[in-house]
Formats: C-alpha cells, sequence, structure tokens
C-alpha cells in the first residue's frame, strides 16, 4: 500500500513537473528505482509512464503544428526507425552496465535543462528562417534527429530540449509549432520504445501503470492551477532534485 502511494504521489509530481517547467523523468525514473524495479525494466517503464503526456500534448498544440505537416512524414519515419534503434540499444544492456551509465545520462540530462534555454537561444540565433538548413545541410540535420531519436529511444530524459534545439537549428523560430513537434516526434518516439519494450516484457505495468496514472492526474491539475506557482520555483526545485540525485547515482554506482 505505501508502495502503490509513493509511487502514484511520484507520478502525480513528475506529471505536474512535465506541465510547468520540464523533467518529471527525474522524479518517476528514480521512484521506480526506489521500490525495487531494476535499472532497465525501471527506464522503459518511466516512458511507458511519460508517453501519454506527450500525446495529449501533441493533440493540444496540433493547430500550431498545420503549417509544417509537409514535414511530418519524414519526422515520423525517423522516429520510428531511430527510436526503435535506440530501445533495442537498451534491451541488449545489462543491468549492471545500464547502472553505470545512468549517473552519466542523469547528469548530460540535468545540464540540458539547467541550460537548454540558453542552447537554444543559440542555435536560434544562429540558423532563424531557414538559414541552419543551409549552413549545416540537410543531411547533417537528419543525423541530428537520428541521434536525438536514438537517445530518447534508449533514455527518455532531457528529449524535449534535445528536440527544440534541433528544430531551432532547423530554422524554425515560432515556439508554439516547435513544441507541438517536439511532443509529436517524442509521441512517435515513446510509441515505438514501449512497443519493443512491451514485446521484450520489460515493462513493469503494475508499477508503471501507478506511475502513468499519477502522471496524467498531475499534469492536468497542473496546467489548471499553474497560475497558482511560479514557475521559476519549479525549475529551481527540479535543478536541485536533479543535481542531489545525479550525485546519488553516481555514489550508488562507483563508491558504494
Amino acid at each position: 500500500m505505501l508502495e502503490t502511494l509513493f509511487l502514484l504521489v511520484a507520478g502525480l509530481l513528475g506529471g505536474a513537473v512535465n506541465s510547468l517547467a520540464g523533467g518529471g523523468s527525474f522524479i518517476v525514473f528514480p521512484a521506480l528505482l526506489a521500490v525495487g524495479v531494476p535499472p532497465v525494466i525501471a527506464n522503459a517503464s518511466n516512458t511507458y509512464a511519460a508517453m501519454p503526456g506527450y500525446v495529449s500534448g501533441t493533440v493540444g498544440y496540433w493547430s500550431a503544428m498545420a503549417k509544417y505537416k509537409d514535414r511530418l512524414v519524414l519526422y515520423t519515419i525517423m522516429s520510428l526507425v531511430f527510436g526503435y534503434i535506440g530501445a533495442e540499444l537498451l534491451l541488449v544492456v545489462s543491468d549492471k552496465v545500464f547502472s553505470l551509465v545512468v549517473p552519466w545520462l542523469m547528469a548530460f540530462a540535468v545540464l540540458l535543462f539547467i541550460f537548454g534555454n540558453q542552447i537554444n537561444s543559440l542555435v536560434a540565433s544562429r540558423g532563424g528562417s531557414g538559414r541552419g538548413m543551409r549552413l549545416v545541410g540537410s543531411a547533417l540535420l537528419l543525423v541530428f534527429l537520428a541521434l536525438v531519436c536514438v537517445y530518447g529511444g534508449f533514455f527518455n530524459a532531457g528529449l524535449g530540449i534535445l528536440l527544440l534545439a534541433f528544430l531551432a537549428t532547423a530554422g524554425m523560430s515560432d515556439i508554439h509549432a516547435m513544441n507541438g513537434l517536439k511532443l509529436y516526434i517524442s509521441s512517435i518516439v515513446a510509441l515505438v520504445a514501449v512497443a519493443r519494450f512491451a514485446f521484450n516484457g520489460s515493462i513493469d505495468w503494475y508499477h508503471g501503470s501507478i506511475a502513468l496514472v499519477g502522471v496524467v492526474v498531475g499534469g492536468y491539475l497542473a496546467a489548471r492551477l499553474a497560475h497558482l506557482i511560479p514557475r521559476q520555483w519549479i525549475r529551481t526545485g527540479v535543478i536541485i532534485y536533479g543535481v542531489v540525485m545525479t550525485g546519488y547515482f553516481f555514489w550508488g554506482a562507483y563508491l558504494a
């Protein structure tokens, strides 16, 4: 009972954080580990728990994405293929190896979260109005997207920030359309990854579903009450928590 309540609260907090500032995976993934879910399965279950938020967000931004619908076929194919590759990579990694990799992934994701706005602003300033396509080249942009989708299929945290950086590099500047496409690509990556994890039996459906319910409810309530909570407070709290958890994972993997 306490375990169920703990995961539900973690999901509520993770969903609320995702809705208000992003970074909910920093809460849900460690919570799954804390109740005894093995690392690889916890990571797969975290992707499963996050998936509904991506899908509902995509629906909400659909009208803003309309003028970029010509990109959806290519983005869908890239997301399916390379999201699958990322999921496949996760499944061939042992829990022991993944436990050694997690601290580095967490550190990378936390740094992306902290400096994501600056990264996206820098990229956008160098690639607006289609210049990104000309400067970097279509092939390199596709390589960039492929690597981001592989990362997302392997480890969910920080995916949104990487996708915003890609879209800015591709010459986009409409933040609403960018958020929509970010969520669309995240949805496809999560869907194919969850399908692969499910086929392999690598999702803890019980614990993952409790977290999923919490994420959905927390995201909805936070969206309704967002005006009552300063976004910067949430962001600062996520950063502090992310840094602490990263330190904890490093300690557990290399020093304990």
